[in-house]
């Protein structure tokens, strides 16, 4: 039965249903999308050595969490992908634009990452040479 705004209460078989769609998605753009599989090894090589590196809790999680977000845009371009091609691969002016953009999610992602590593720690760095 539906709540007042029309959503299904989805109860403890609902999640886990909705976690096995999750683990498809990952599966497919592993499978499918060479960016994700190439940003997917850069994060397992990566987290490791964030979570070495970060000096608190909340370091570990801005160096963790830039990667995470990275791989997220990934999965959205990679989504927007696969809805285009659905529907065929001819030129059209909004199509280029929809990737385009996707692209760019990423890659502001990507410097994202690259700003939130070195701003915590290029200091250090620094800081152990003087």
């Amino acid at each position: 039965m539906a709540d007042r705004y029309g959503h299904v209460p989805r109860g403890p078989r609902g999640v886990l249903k909705a976690g096995q769609w999750s683990i498809q998605g990952l599966k497919a753009a592993w499978l499918h999308e060479s960016s994700f599989r190439l940003e997917a090894c850069a994060f397992l090589l990566l987290a490791p050595i964030a979570l070495w590196l970060g000096a608190s809790g909340i370091e570990r999680v801005l160096l963790v969490g830039s990667i995470l977000l990275v791989l997220a845009a990934e999965l959205l371009n990679s989504a927007i992908e696969a809805v285009i091609e659905r529907f065929g691969n001819q030129h059209h002016e909004l199509i280029g634009r929809a990737k385009d953009m996707g692209s760019a999610a990423v890659f502001v992602l990507l410097m994202n990452a690259l700003m939130t590593w070195s701003l915590i720690l290029l200091p250090r760095l620094f800081a152990s040479e003087g």
